[in-house]
């Protein structure tokens, strides 16, 4: 319980630190705000190893896509991932609830660096043109898209089927899937306390080329997510 506190009280200093130095680069172009993003994800990982005695390691970086557009499918169980993951990615573009723009200082830099937002289960105006939102971006930028198709975190051992999403952004961009696994749940739950001296392991899968059709993407995103989550445990 002490070093769970320690680690919020450290982290969470630092993340307001970052996010106080970096309010200049608000006026400034994007790249220099997305160079907070990533040095807020440095920072997970060095709070994670020295506070409570983490390793992180990264498999399949050979699997990383360089020659092409793509987007990341990650699995979703902590918040280490939507930190960390920009330090092995170049600054993907975040799909997140329209909720998190409203915190402050925080929710501008989400906003700045063009993380797309979306209210959850609700059919607005902005909703109806989201996947041509996401579209744009992506041809426009040679930024990834990252997208978490279990739709929230969940536990560990859970098994829940993708949204109907990921098959839709799959077919409307039209580019290959960079699959994600990742068992950081057992370290920094969604809910409850983190546990130290255990293993982060982020697995970076073969791609999955554009062209399938969206029964046979889905069932290999998370035929092949689940399975390496399974081996990780």
């Amino acid at each position: 319980m002490i070093r769970d506190f320690l680690f919020s009280l450290i982290f969470f200093t630092g993340i307001i630190l970052i996010s106080m130095i970096f309010l200049p680069s608000f006026f400034l172009p994007n790249r220099i705000v997305l160079i907070g993003g990533k040095l807020m994800g440095y920072w997970a990982g060095f709070c994670l190893r020295f506070v409570l005695s983490v390793k992180i390691s990264i498999k399949g970086k050979e699997n990383i896509i360089t020659n092409e557009k793509f987007f990341i499918a990650a699995s979703h169980q902590s918040m280490f991932e939507t930190f960390y993951l920009q330090t092995i990615f170049k600054s993907p573009v975040f799909i997140l609830k329209k909720e998190l723009l409203w915190i402050p200082i925080f929710g501008w830099y989400l906003k700045k660096i063009g993380s797309i937002s979306i209210k959850r289960n609700q059919v607005t105006k902005d909703n109806l043109g989201f996947f041509d939102h996401i579209s744009k971006i992506v041809n426009q930028s040679d930024r990834p898209l990252i997208i978490f198709p279990q739709g929230t975190r969940v536990l560990p051992n859970e098994r829940p089927p993708f949204k109907k999403g990921a098959h839709r952004i799959y077919e409307q961009l039209n580019v290959a899937c960079q699959p994600v696994a990742i068992n950081s749940g057992y370290v920094w739950p969604k809910k409850g306390l983190k546990n130290g001296n255990k293993d982060i392991v982020i697995s970076i899968l073969k791609p999955i080329p554009s062209g399938l059709d969206r029964e046979n993407f889905i069932k290999i995103l998370e035929r092949n997510i689940y399975s390496e989550l399974d081996s990780l445990n």
